[in-house]
């Protein structure tokens, strides 16, 4: 009979190992958590803390019992020890650079869907690079915000509007540590306090800052609530707390890096505080700069102009004026940093402005957003040519081990024969799919497509369910999709230049498509807008009237909630992936870089990533070779080639099957797409170039 005592260290050891977040990217460890109870591993969002902590008494005791889950405890904890002790590749190349710590700075971290830390890409980003880096063994730490309601929880209203709900998120059922430390953060003419928690990913740890503290006025309580929340003067407060604040939180933990890597211009207020902290210790004001500037990485994410956040002059000195008398500097000279005019009085300040001028690595996420990148910021560096500004890019890339299906992994394992452990930037082993047995990678994605059609149907249900949907509808959404039809997946922040509706704007022309008896099309939709983005909002309600009308019932489903659990569902099931927003508006995207991880393949607009990746081979691209003022115009031709594409060359290699039912020519193109875009279009490759290209070099100028 097992002891209490025996039994509580059983329960220890979970618990530990769930506080290490490399279980994200391990299957087998998933596996472990999910035998643990798998109905309440649901309803916890796949939290192993918080399903641990519910976990009914006699389930508890059958656990204990368990001789198999024993064995299964014991395999993880040696995967994971050796896992952290294997030689990484930056202790191959860089044994040298033992003293170089990297400082990686971002408003969001999308690690696990149990912590809902992000909105969208930019988060998605993030978690992905960080784990990258302990796989890799970059020597990076983490500093973000710690959000007590994260992002949101969406749900559809009866007439499609968008319900926005804030579930209150319990750090203590999270994989999170509470460092004990709390650090005071100037704001305006107040101090606030914020305490620090961390996060560990793999090697990698994060801290993450929360103002929800007693001592806290509760205005200040809550600057840690909401993701991108309030207005304009609660976003300057939150990003003043992640660039000042962070500075000092990694003071307070001893970290002393060598780089700052500024994420976005959301913590660009992080070099501000070092050239403060530089002039107190008697530098001049140009020494600080030049120090700064060679130790800073600022990237750039958007040309979007919402993404690039500016705050009116006043709003902006309440915050930052007292750095003026700081670094013994007129206030108009301070506002100067972050204007692209600076002898303009009127002109806001921008943080991306800043962020440019206040470092000397700087990137776009795509070579055509560094292009694009470089045309928008020329006054930045007064000149005319965009080819003189100093903007360079590194295409983004996804962690490949987090968005693998697991059902493929056996038939990687035999024919592929990856090496995760220790692996570096370069990932042969993906250019082997040639040797995967068309009719064995074929049969996988008939699986994986029914398990994405029983998934969404589970998922409609419940969202019937939450708005009170009368029976017949929900009877309806048992049988809405086909496991068996040619399936194009949607999913990403509902932004307006995205184009969410854009493959509904010939409506009788998509109905025949989705109705063919022979040739079925079927299309799955997801996604959220930002709570204030009312034209996203509104397109996410016209995608769900389009779903509803009789023509499209059957082959059209919207899905609630777009979060990690739901974009890597849909991204391992579909054939295709479509992405088709309003060019060069797509800074990279990253979700069609996914579904190629189990053969996907994209079909989408030559914008972002794509026109580096596209070879004629390996997906689809949609003619978007004319320009037109008028947005309607340029949708509806961008539609018609969307629609030409579908008709002659996706719809028709789709179905063209053999006498054994396979598609050898779209099988080929699976080959080519996972031969191509998983060997290049990863976070390894990504955080590799940032290490050698940036890193490295900017640490080596702060010596």
């Amino acid at each position: 009979m097992t002891t209490p005592a025996k039994a509580e260290t059983v329960l220890a050891r979970v618990r530990q190992l769930a506080f290490n977040l490399w279980w994200t990217w391990s299957h087998d460890a998933q596996r472990l958590f999910a035998s643990m109870d798998p109905p309440l591993r649901e309803v916890t969002h796949h939290n192993p803390i918080a399903t641990l902590n519910l976990l009914a008494g006699g389930r508890r005791e059958a656990l204990l019992k368990d001789e198999a889950f024993a064995a299964h405890l014991d395999r993880v904890e040696r995967a994971l020890q050796t896992y952290l002790k294997t030689p990484t590749w930056f202790e191959r190349a860089h044994r040298k650079e033992k003293n170089a710590v990297i400082a990686y700075f971002c408003a969001e971290f999308a690690v696990h869907e149990s912590l809902p830390q992000y909105s969208g890409g930019l988060g998605v980003l993030a978690g992905d690079h960080v784990k990258s880096a302990s796989d890799l063994g970059v020597p990076l730490i983490g500093v973000g915000l710690l959000y007590g309601n994260g992002f949101y929880t969406q749900e559809f209203a009866a007439d499609g509007s968008t319900r926005i709900i804030y579930p209150q998120v319990d750090f203590n059922l999270c994989p999170l540590t509470d460092t004990g430390k709390t650090i005071d953060v100037p704001m305006a003419k107040r101090k606030v306090k914020a305490k620090i928690w961390r996060q560990q990913v793999g090697r990698v740890p994060l801290y993450l800052l929360d103002t929800d503290v007693a001592a806290n006025k509760p205005a200040d309580r809550a600057l840690t609530r909401h993701l991108y929340g309030g207005d304009r003067e609660y976003r300057i407060q939150q990003e003043v707390l992640l660039g000042i604040g962070g500075v000092i939180a990694l003071d307070a933990m001893g970290v002393k890096p060598t780089v700052f890597h500024l994420n976005e211009g959301h913590a660009a207020f992080c070099a501000l505080e070092r050239l403060r902290r530089l002039a107190s210790k008697g530098a001049s004001l140009e020494q600080a700069k030049q120090k700064v500037r060679h130790t800073t990485v600022f990237t750039t994410h958007t040309p979007v102009p919402a993404g690039n956040d500016r705050f009116d002059p006043k709003l902006a000195l309440k915050y930052i004026g007292h750095y003026a008398d700081a670094l013994g500097i007129a206030k108009h000279e301070l506002l100067a940093l972050g204007r692209e005019d600076e002898s303009s009085a009127r002109e806001e300040f921008c943080m991306t402005v800043i962020a440019l001028k206040l470092a000397d690595h700087r990137n776009g996420v795509a070579e055509l957003h560094g292009d694009t990148s470089r045309h928008m910021w020329m006054r930045v560096f007064n000149t005319t040519d965009p080819h003189e500004v100093p903007i360079g890019h590194i295409t983004n890339g996804v962690h490949s081990q987090t968005w693998l299906p697991e059902e493929i992994v056996p038939l990687y394992e035999k024919y592929l024969k990856p090496k995760w452990l220790g692996a570096g930037p370069d990932q042969p082993w993906w250019k082997n799919a040639d040797r995967i047995p068309d009719d064995k990678l074929w049969q996988i994605q008939q699986t994986l497509r029914s398990k994405l059609v029983c998934f969404a149907r589970d998922r409609l249900i419940d969202q019937l369910t939450r708005r009170h949907a009368d029976v017949e509808e929900r009877i309806a959404a048992r049988t809405i999709l086909s496991p068996h039809a040619l399936t194009i997946g949607f999913a990403r922040r509902f932004a307006t230049y995205k184009r969410g509706t854009l493959i509904f704007t010939d409506r009788k022309r998509l109905s025949r498509l989705l109705n063919d008896p022979k040739r079925p099309l079927q299309i799955l939709f997801a996604g959220k807008a930002h709570p204030a983005d009312l034209g996203g909002q509104e397109f996410a309600k016209a995608i769900f009237e389009h779903a509803r009308r009789p023509e499209f019932r059957k082959h059209v489903a919207l899905l609630a909630d777009y979060d990690m659990q739901l974009g890597g569902a849909l991204t391992g099931g579909v054939d295709v992936w479509l992405n088709n927003p309003l060019r060069p508006q797509e800074a990279s995207g990253t979700s069609g870089m996914k579904p190629p991880l189990h053969g996907g393949l994209n079909c989408s607009i030559l914008d972002g990533w794509w026109p580096e990746a596209w070879n004629q081979k390996n997906g689809w691209a949609i003619d978007s070779g004319k320009s037109f003022k008028s947005r309607s115009q340029q949708d509806r031709y961008d539609a018609a080639a969307l629609y030409d594409v579908l008709e002659t060359r996706v719809i028709p290699t789709f179905y063209d099957r053999d006498q054994s039912g396979v598609p050898r020519r779209w099988v080929a193109m699976m080959k080519n797409s996972i031969a191509t875009v998983c060997a290049q279009f990863n976070t390894h490759r990504m955080v590799g170039q940032y290490t050698e290209r940036y890193y490295l070099p900017a640490s080596a100028r702060g010596k």
